[in-house]
């Protein structure tokens, strides 16, 4: 569809032209909602920046946010907003053949190609031999639109930390089974519950370690169930650096059950955020890629 103005020019005015200073930060970013060895990716351009959607049999969708902040050039000439898909997993392995550990390496992102292909090279003067192209496809329509609702004037959400939350999904595995995610204002207390090999059950009680449940909002009592793949997708590929950072996740139940979880990710430079020190991240939160996963509730067949 990026064809139909059929002009010459077109080859010579790309939709998008940008420049990244930090590949490794967008690796994790992206390789936070790869789930699966297979999965298939559906990149939205526009304006304000890139979103990357991947989505699974209609229950679980994750898309991550790559702000215009984030790049340190964005030329962005596309009338709309211009959709491709793309395999997610030859997306990030590309990425990574810049990634040079230790070495903040900057990379230059265009598309469409003369093929509608998805160009990225290098631009430093250490590898600026590095050249790879994405072959993308039409995309097929994004089946599932979540439409997140609240449930009322009072949010249904807790935040808590990045590490604590993995550890407990982690914990929880029975991968036939449901997790159920309890809610309850007094005391205030978020329980995930596993109903596959007996009754093994986590509390964070709000009150009683504010470290690991950081935020709190309830105000009645609510109970949904989830698929155990379909929640652990949401933490199983979350970066070191998150967890080493001491970040948090932020969940929250919407209309009908509908879970959103979302991660933080830091894409500020190598030289000003080291793995260990990020102060960067909190400070410019322009530099920071954000990710939503978005879950829907088993349906109570024995209620």
């Amino acid at each position: 569809m990026e064809e139909s103005e059929g002009m010459a020019m077109d080859s010579d005015a790309p939709d998008l032209v940008c420049q990244l200073d930090n590949v490794q930060g967008m690796v994790d970013a992206l390789t936070a909602v790869r789930w699966k060895r297979q999965q298939d990716a559906v990149i939205e351009l526009s304006e304000h920046g890139i979103v990357l959607i991947v989505e699974e049999t209609n229950c679980l969708q994750a898309k991550v946010y790559l702000q215009r902040e984030l790049f340190i050039r964005y030329e962005y000439g596309a009338q709309g907003r211009p959709r491709f898909g793309v395999s997610l997993g030859l997306f990030v392995d590309c990425l990574n053949t810049f990634s040079v550990p230790g070495h903040s390496s900057t990379i230059e992102i265009r598309y469409p190609g003369p093929d509608m292909q998805l160009l990225l090279k290098s631009v430093d003067s250490l590898d600026s031999g590095i050249y790879a192209e994405i072959r993308t496809r039409i995309p097929e329509t994004i089946s599932w639109d979540y439409n997140f609702e609240p449930t009322g004037s009072t949010p249904l959400t807790f935040t808590v930390k990045t590490a604590a939350l993995k550890e407990a999904v982690d914990d929880l595995e029975w991968p036939g089974a449901s997790i159920q995610i309890t809610l309850q204002p007094s005391p205030p207390c978020v329980t995930f519950r596993s109903d596959g090999h007996g009754d093994l059950q986590i509390d964070f009680m709000y009150y009683a370690n504010a470290d690991l449940l950081m935020a709190f909002h309830c105000d009645h009592q609510v109970s949904y169930r989830y698929k155990y793949k379909f929640l652990r997708a949401t933490t199983s590929n979350i970066p070191g650096s998150v967890v080493r950072e001491n970040r948090g996740s932020k969940l929250t139940i919407g209309r009908g059950g509908l879970l959103k979880v979302q991660h933080l990710v830091s894409v500020a430079r190598a030289s000003t955020a080291h793995p260990h020190v990020d102060s960067a991240g909190y400070q410019q939160p322009s530099r920071i890629a954000y990710i939503e996963f978005f879950v829907k509730p088993e349906e109570d067949e024995d209620s």
